[in-house]
């Protein structure tokens, strides 16, 4: 299933025809992926964009002046030969930087735990994909959560809140359809009973919504 965030392979004809009108750098990039057969990213559908096509981005490491360069490009459907979710968080454990280990494996546990499933992407998923160089000391941790139920918003809600105080947890809750909303901005609207709109992130665009229709859609929402 294609969402925001999904990890996309293209064949070559796809990374051939994405090469097609850009810079000798963005190229280049673009070959260094193809080679290594690193995937690009989905993000967020373009309007005008065919009902063949999907827009993708390549992400590069921070230059020496920390700047992030992204290449945005779109791709045929017919070129995509793999499509899989984010990384697991506890399948990115392995990887992780030192200055997280104590909290993050604790963290990872809980979640374990109680049966929650977090997912990575940002900066630490596309070090460990490409084994580039893309953290800093500064870098946040980049998570998606998919609740089934409101029970389970609830509990990852909590965990989120509670270990934020020690590692840089940022990212997103993704309810119906994909649509997504910041953790830390679903959490202040819970505690004004849901009634407070929040910025929805959705495939194809940005919009407002109340946090209460946001949950009234959950059942069945999953990352897979």
């Amino acid at each position: 299933m294609l969402t925001r965030h999904s990890l996309v392979w293209l064949s070559s004809a796809g990374w051939q025809a994405a090469a097609e009108g850009m810079t000798p750098p963005q190229r280049a990039a673009l070959a260094q992926w193809q080679q290594a057969d690193w995937p690009a990213v989905l993000r967020r559908q373009e309007a005008g964009t065919a009902v063949d096509q999907v827009c993708l981005g390549l992400p590069l490491p921070p230059d020496a002046d920390g700047h992030k360069i992204r290449i945005p490009f779109k791709a045929d459907s017919s070129a995509i030969r793999r499509i899989e979710p984010p990384l697991a968080l506890h399948s990115a454990l392995a990887h992780a930087p030192s200055w997280w280990l104590g909290p993050l494996h604790a963290f990872a546990e809980d979640c374990q735990r109680i049966g929650i499933t977090m997912r990575i992407y940002g900066s630490w998923s596309w070090q460990i994909l490409t084994r580039q160089n893309y953290l800093t000391l500064t870098s946040d941790i980049d998570l998606l959560f998919a609740p089934k139920n409101a029970d389970e918003l609830s509990c990852g809600l909590g965990l989120l809140e509670q270990y934020a105080a020690h590692l840089p947890l940022d990212g997103e809750i993704v309810f119906a359809d994909g649509q997504a909303v910041a953790w830390k901005e679903c959490q202040q609207a819970l505690q004004l009973a849901g009634q407070q709109k929040v910025l929805v992130k959705s495939e194809t665009g940005v919009k407002l919504a109340t946090l209460s229709t946001l949950i009234a859609g959950l059942e069945g929402v999953a990352l897979t």
